[in-house]
């Protein structure tokens, strides 16, 4: 399995480092572990900016990173206590920190408060990501105060504050080779879980049955945890975008909607798929499906180097409203219902997004206030879809279908790389994958 090495997050803190104006120092903070009732906690899932620059899993860390300074990158985190790690687990401790994970310096996380005034004394600015950990925040503007109360004590604050995520955001847009390996993988890993959920599709089963055959496939690949909310929605559940309560029976004729994806290594994978229940389309699924397909494909055209996000969902919008008129469902003049948007009715959210170590990625789509095109290293997602809930004004026959199909594509020196290629997407070959699934 392909892994970031440990010289790659070095050298990510040093990029962010030189990007830094002139005696600056940054400070970037660790998630903490979250509540889920009383004395039981959720899943720690570390911060994605923390893990990024350090590759350090555990919480409550914090990174200080100092541009002036003999000892440029610092880190503060737990240290080792026989007691707590018998109870809550191991701990790497400041002083293995320092050797395995290539940071200058390493002190305890008791140490936090009076080394963080000797690493800010004196600095003229300060990046950080105000609001983002209101508590740690506190802890910061606390810092501060004191820094600006005694300057008798040869205390200065720093003047400026920064935020730090422009420039760590931009960072992360553009893929190394190993984060494009490892999300090769993931999507690999997920693909096959998709496929999974299609051959044990059944009428009777429910939505997270469905659910449990894509996690249980991440899991025994090496990926312990999805990398979002699992939607599994059948019938008209598919219409509710973000549906994930996946507690329906799957019934026959119905289409089902699952939007799903694993976490390898902090990265993340985002597909969905729609197929029929019963493993054969209907007329009416098989027609509004093939003007999604045909939606995506047409937008697929679009990705790649000069090419703009806005552009490709132009033409999918285009696809998908002559469709709608050749099916009935909206009526009146092309170039009318596109001047006004027509289609969103049935096609309420964007294209696509960026992906990486959230699902939701980070990344300006805008520089100077004007659309970027795409470059290669970027990864994002192309969703087209068309949701026709029972309560539309289409006619009958369209009622409670809702399709979606989402692919993630790496953008190349000469176009795009759809990564999650293997699972089948077209009427035939999902046909058949389910079909086969049913001769065994």
């Amino acid at each position: 399995m392909v892994e970031v090495q440990k010289s790659e997050f070095k050298a990510r803190r040093e990029h962010l480092l030189a990007q830094m104006d002139k005696n600056s120092v940054a400070i970037i903070p660790a998630a903490s572990e979250v509540t889920r009732s009383r004395d039981t906690e959720y899943a720690f899932r570390q911060d994605s900016d923390f893990f990024y620059l350090t590759g350090f899993n555990e919480p409550d860390a914090v990174l200080v990173l100092c541009n002036n300074s003999d000892t440029p990158s610092t880190l503060f985190c737990l240290n080792k206590d026989k007691l707590a790690e018998i109870w809550h687990g191991r701990r790497i401790g400041f002083d293995k920190a320092k050797s395995e994970y290539l940071f200058d310096e390493t002190y305890a996380l008791s140490e936090l408060s009076e080394q963080l005034l000797n690493l800010v004394n004196g600095q003229q600015i300060l990046f950080y990501a105000q609001g983002t950990y209101p508590t740690f925040d506190g802890k910061v503007f606390s810092l501060l105060n004191r820094l600006r109360s005694a300057p008798k004590k040869g205390y200065k604050a720093p003047d400026t504050i920064k935020d730090v995520r422009s420039l760590i955001h931009e960072m992360r847009l553009f893929k190394s080779p190993s984060e494009i390996e490892i999300m090769r993988e993931g999507c690999e890993i997920s693909a096959r879980g998709h496929m999974r959920a299609m051959r044990y599709s059944h009428v009777g089963a429910t939505e997270f049955q469905l659910e449990a055959e894509l996690h249980h496939h991440y899991a025994m690949n090496g990926a312990p945890h999805p990398a979002y909310g699992t939607i599994v929605g059948s019938g008209d559940n598919a219409n509710i975008l973000h549906y994930t309560q996946n507690s329906d029976v799957l019934k026959n004729g119905d289409l089902v909607l699952i939007d799903s994806g694993c976490e390898l290594q902090g990265y993340a994978a985002d597909i969905t798929r729609t197929f029929p229940i019963n493993g054969k389309f209907s007329e009416e699924q098989a027609a509004l499906y093939n003007v999604v397909l045909k939606a995506q494909d047409v937008a697929f055209g679009e990705v790649k180097p000069g090419g703009y996000l806005s552009h490709a969902n132009k033409l999918a919008m285009e696809v998908m409203t002559q469709g709608l008129l050749d099916l009935g469902i909206l009526t009146g003049d092309f170039d009318e219902l596109m001047a006004k948007g027509a289609c969103k009715e049935y096609y309420m959210h964007g294209l696509g997004h960026w992906l990486g170590l959230d699902v939701h990625d980070v990344g300006d789509y805008k520089q100077d206030n004007v659309e970027r095109a795409f470059e290669p290293g970027m990864v994002l997602t192309i969703e087209p879809g068309l949701y026709i809930s029972e309560d539309s004004n289409a006619p009958q026959k369209y009622k409670g279908i809702g399709i979606r199909i989402e692919d993630n594509l790496l953008v190349t020196e000469n176009g795009h790389e759809n990564l999650t290629l293997s699972v089948p997407k077209t009427i035939s070959d999902i046909e058949a994958l389910m079909q086969s699934a049913k001769n065994v």
